[in-house]
């Protein structure tokens, strides 16, 4: 998390329904192209809002989209769709535990740019 204003923390962006279904703790792997080094508790990202948070636990792989198939419980996405979206690159399981849905999502201002991780200051805390 980012210190400083504690209004201020990591948050992760993802595309919905993805990113409600990490919130309630019903997709527990993020597939990525890339690890990360972050670790711990970060805002979950979708349309400028936060929808949840999860730990970040860990980071496997590097996977095909073939061995990927076998954990679909886990990442909720299909051979199809993990094919494409790897376009022959190596893919990475994001490990997420202890999710929480907010009630209402609440609304983050985020860096211009960011498209993947951002330090956001969450604005109705």
């Amino acid at each position: 998390m980012c210190t400083g204003n504690p209004n201020r923390k990591k948050g992760l962006i993802v595309r919905e329904p993805f990113a409600t279904l990490i919130a309630e703790g019903k997709k527990v792997w993020e597939i990525r192209k890339s690890r990360t080094n972050v670790r711990g508790r970060v805002l979950i990202i979708s349309g400028g809002k936060a929808v949840g948070s999860a730990e970040l636990v860990d980071v496997l792989g590097p996977f095909t989209p073939e061995e990927l198939g076998q954990h679909t419980d886990k990442h909720l996405a299909d051979v199809d769709f993990l094919r494409q979206y790897s376009g022959g690159k190596p893919l990475y399981a994001w490990v997420f535990r202890n999710a929480e849905k907010f009630k209402v999502p609440r609304r983050v201002r985020i860096s211009r740019g960011a498209q993947v991780w951002a330090n956001v200051v969450v604005e109705d805390e």
